[in-house]
């Protein structure tokens, strides 16, 4: 994923969730997706729709019952 397009969902992100520690990452080995962070915790993959036009982006996040 270009660096352009994480600063871009980064900033959504801090600003709809009001948390300046929300930070993605570009993935190792992989240029098709990042990863996104709160501090040091991992909580989701973000993937480009390159199906859509407009630069829609797709937010994955596990919630794994252990958490719960």
């Amino acid at each position: 994923m270009k660096k352009e397009d994480m600063t871009k969902v980064e900033a959504y992100l801090r600003k709809t969730f009001g948390n300046n520690d929300i930070s993605v990452r570009a993935r190792p080995k992989k240029d098709d997706s990042a990863e996104v962070y709160i501090k040091d915790d991992f909580v989701a993959v973000l993937f480009k729709d390159e199906e859509e036009a407009d630069g829609s982006f797709m937010f994955e996040m596990a919630i794994l019952a252990e958490d719960l």
